[in-house]
């Protein structure tokens, strides 16, 4: 009998096809390779001749893509997607490591292939779409590592008149653009031309945001903008960063509900509260103000509020040891006692402080909201060492799915069970036995 043979060297695999040797391979990929992957391998043996021999196999793709009035069918689709992210690669993986400055031309003219391919290909799915907006972070890095007198008049020319497009694309990638092309690009966009609006208005105010040009972000937003109480809290935060305390204050006092600039022109039955941007920028014009303590302040107003970790964090960061212990306390309290219980026992599961988290169940047990999808995590954490707290979130959950006619599912008996076993050993007089908790959740028909 003959032996079977070793599947392992038959598998497709890249180690099992290079044993079979570069001439063969070669033969093969001559023998089998289709049209795409004919122009895939013709770029490659470009690539190994230079940057310019590269460019020139590239062009001929891009400009046959450009020209062509033929539409795509849901068939070709794949194909075509496929393509452009081949060319893609090409680009910004073999071009770029080449030559960089043929590689940005060549991806300007890749990008500028979207305007023409939406008119002549079904893209249901939008993934078309997709394969260029992610490609614009690529696009953006490269610009930035030629800098802003080689990349700046590119970019600033596709923006100035292909604006539709390229402000999407620029505004996307702007996390990877450096503060230097940021600039370029802010000036000729904005020097000697009136307030940008639209979607210029948009690119503007994220290409300030990467050159740290307050005035031109403040610039971008129209009037009306401005005096909207988030924008203009927004405005005040950031002027206090900047360093602008008067300024940052005028435009805190702006912000507020009650000013006259955010007042609305019917008459408010009741004070409005402000929202929590403006607390966020009342803490940061405090502290460009220099007054630490009244900082501190509304931080805890804040907190209050809001149960922020991130302003109890703020709070906590500042203080010296065995302070922070106290002010963690009082943050317990003020979780403890907010008005909405459910958003008070998230704080505490999360911070964590499951003494403090299973102390409230015990103590405002009848406020419970079952149906908070929390609960059954909340119990599996407490269960070890609070188990009493665990038992009230559990029958609560229990009790909530029945209520809303889910009826005995696997779940209810689930927890019905966890509910069994937590309440074995327990002897509390304010929590009802098993049996009663059982004959409440079944009554008698």
């Amino acid at each position: 009998m003959a032996r079977r043979p070793a599947s392992g060297k038959k598998a497709l695999s890249q180690a099992n096809l290079a044993s079979l040797g570069a001439d063969r391979l070669a033969e093969l990929l001559m023998e089998t390779a289709g049209p795409a992957l004919k122009r895939r391998l013709r770029m490659e043996l470009a690539a190994e001749v230079g940057a310019a021999d590269l460019a020139f196999e590239l062009d001929k793709r891009l400009t046959a893509l450009e020209v062509s009035r033929t539409r795509v069918s849901w068939r070709k689709r794949p194909e075509l997607l496929t393509e452009l992210r081949t060319l893609h690669g090409m680009i910004v993986a073999r071009l770029a490591s080449l030559e960089p400055a043929l590689a940005l031309d060549r991806l300007v003219a890749w990008f500028d292939l979207y305007p023409g391919l939406t008119r002549r290909v079904q893209d249901p799915k939008g993934e078309l779409a997709l394969i260029f907006d992610s490609a614009s972070s690529d696009l953006t890095a490269l610009a930035s590592k030629l800098g802003p007198d080689i990349a700046g008049p590119i970019l600033g020319e596709a923006l100035s008149t292909r604006l539709s497009e390229w402000a999407v694309w620029i505004g996307r990638g702007a996390e990877a653009l450096s503060p230097e092309l940021s600039r370029r690009l802010l000036a000729d966009l904005t020097s000697g031309r009136p307030q940008p609006t639209g979607r210029l208005a948009l690119v503007v105010r994220r290409l300030a945001d990467r050159a740290g040009d307050l005035d031109a972000w403040i610039l971008s937003l129209s009037e009306a903008d401005r005096k909207k109480p988030d924008v203009a809290a927004e405005i005040a935060r950031r002027l206090a960063q900047a360093g602008q305390a008067v300024a940052a204050r005028e435009a805190l006092e702006a912000a507020r509900v009650s000013s006259p600039a955010a007042r609305p022109a019917r008459k408010a039955s009741a004070p409005e509260p402000q929202a929590e941007s403006w607390h966020a920028a009342e803490i940061a014009v405090l502290e460009a103000e220099g007054d630490a303590e009244a900082a501190d302040a509304a931080r805890w107003r804040l907190f209050e509020r809001t149960l922020s970790e991130d302003a109890l964090k703020a709070l906590l960061a500042k203080l010296a040891d065995f302070e922070d212990v106290v002010a963690l306390d009082r943050a317990f309290q003020i979780a403890a006692g907010h008005g909405d219980l459910m958003k008070g026992l998230a704080f505490l599961m999360a911070w964590p402080a499951h003494r403090e988290a299973a102390a409230l169940i015990l103590k405002r047990r009848a406020e419970l909201r079952g149906s908070w999808n929390d609960l059954p995590a909340w119990a599996e954490r407490l269960s070890a060492r609070h188990p009493q707290a665990a038992l009230l979130l559990v029958r609560a959950r229990a009790m909530a799915l029945l209520r809303l006619g889910a009826g005995f599912t696997e779940e209810v008996e689930q927890l019905i069970g966890e509910a069994e076993v937590l309440a074995v050993g327990l002897a509390d007089p304010d929590i009802p036995s098993h049996q009663d908790f059982l004959a409440d959740l079944r009554p008698p028909r």
